[in-house]
């Protein structure tokens, strides 16, 4: 256990936080290079897309520059720790790598600041992420005792399905041949694939995108192609072209707090962009699963079921995965509406019936299907795009609290 913080070492954090809003990445870009330069097989653990775009240290900086301003409030960092530690947890992040972070962090606040950091400001630091290590160690140990499993675990690809023109889905079982965990819609895997031209390991997480049904997990990859100062992306890549039905992949049990809530019996609102579509994939499928929704009679009369509406943005119908699958279930189920908006819809695509609007999402013109009275909206995509459509919900009148986010990569909403 640490110390707490005294009254002196908290006012010089919280004095110095406007440092971390002026200088924190150059803080951060140092630190990644130096811990890197130190240890190099932590690289195993972190993103090197991200770390070559600079956005994990810009995301780190403003983590950092949080907690320093809140040092007095850290109730007010609730939210973040749980996201946060369901991260670290799903990396197999562990106790022993926080002096490491923790030394190194400190050493290069002094080699970029310099003589600006005296030694009495330097050591209320110190405390100050001692404190934060003892959260996050804690917050994560409660994660790693109610895993299915701790560390990588081997999974057999049993079957790799074309969804669009950009997404796959992998089926995954247990290669010790044991049933498939439980999970809670929303959750996610990381899965590890070596990158050759990297010389390293490589993390990445992908949200589970069909019901906890333990038969298989299924994770639904959008291989990223690049684009301008944007690299492809090297492990979707991998898994597109390099593993077929047989393969094993390592993956870590499902983590995440962007979940479902399953004791609730108010509407549902699934928002998605792009690929965001995934964990919603795994919720409706869930409520299918749960016979929350009610499949319609001959005479177009369902029993009162739980509401749900299937919101999703994408370009057109060539990137727009499960189309016949959604198309069917709202066909079939009375208390299921869908508005999906295609932004750039072919001829092909005006010719078919797999979309409902044209155009990015507008809750104004598709409010009969996709707003729905008391509803939990949950959203997942793009950062720019769930903060526009939190922002027009709000807008709309609907209670912040009843809009939950998902964040991958180094995003904040």
């Amino acid at each position: 256990m640490t110390s707490p913080l005294t009254a002196d070492q908290i006012a010089r954090v919280k004095a110095t936080a406007p440092v971390f809003a002026e200088h924190g990445a150059t803080i951060t870009k140092h630190f990644y290079r130096r811990m890197f330069a130190n240890r190099p097989e932590l690289r195993n653990l972190f993103n090197q897309t991200h770390q070559a775009s600079g956005s994990q240290a810009d995301t780190l900086a403003h983590a950092v520059y949080a907690y320093a301003a809140n040092i007095d409030n850290l109730g007010a960092l609730g939210s973040a720790v749980g996201r946060i530690s369901n991260k670290h947890a799903s990396l197999n992040i562990r106790p022993e790598h926080y002096p490491i972070v923790g030394e190194n962090l400190l050493a290069s606040v002094v080699e970029v600041l310099g003589d600006a950091v005296d030694d009495a400001t330097l050591q209320a630091w110190r405390a100050a992420y001692a404190q934060l290590a003892q959260i996050m160690i804690g917050a994560e140990a409660k994660l790693y005792e109610q895993a299915s499993w701790t560390g990588y675990r081997p999974f057999v690809v049993a079957r790799k399905e074309i969804e669009s023109d950009e997404i796959t889905s992998f089926y995954l079982t247990p290669a010790d041949g044991g049933a498939a965990c439980r999970f809670v819609p929303g959750q996610f895997v990381t899965v590890k694939r070596h990158v050759g031209e990297l010389g390293v390991d490589q993390p990445r997480q992908y949200s589970l995108s069909d019901a906890p049904h333990g038969q298989w997990l299924r994770i639904s990859v959008k291989r990223e192609a690049g684009k301008v100062d944007v690299p492809a992306g090297c492990v979707s890549t991998l898994l597109h072209e390099g593993v077929e039905v047989g393969a094993i992949l390592d993956v870590t049990a499902p983590m995440g707090d962007f979940r479902l809530d399953l004791d609730k019996s108010t509407p549902v609102v699934l928002v998605s962009g792009g690929v965001g579509i995934t964990p919603m994939m795994s919720m409706l499928s869930t409520l299918l699963a749960n016979g929350e929704t009610a499949e319609t009679g001959e005479t177009g009369e369902t029993s009162s079921k739980r509401r749900v509406a299937f919101v999703h943005a994408c370009r057109n119908g060539r990137v727009h995965a499960f189309k016949r699958w959604l198309a069917d279930v709202v066909a079939r189920h009375a208390n299921v509406s869908r508005a999906v908006f295609y932004e750039e819809a072919s001829e092909a695509d005006r010719q078919g019936v797999d979309y409902d609007f044209t155009g990015r999402i507008d809750f104004s013109s598709s409010a009969k299907a996709a707003l729905l009275p008391d509803a939990d909206y949950y959203l997942c995509g793009p950062v720019p795009f769930m903060q526009q459509q939190r922002e027009s919900l709000i807008a709309l009148g609907v209670d912040a609290a009843r809009i939950h986010t998902e964040v991958f990569g180094s995003g904040t909403i």
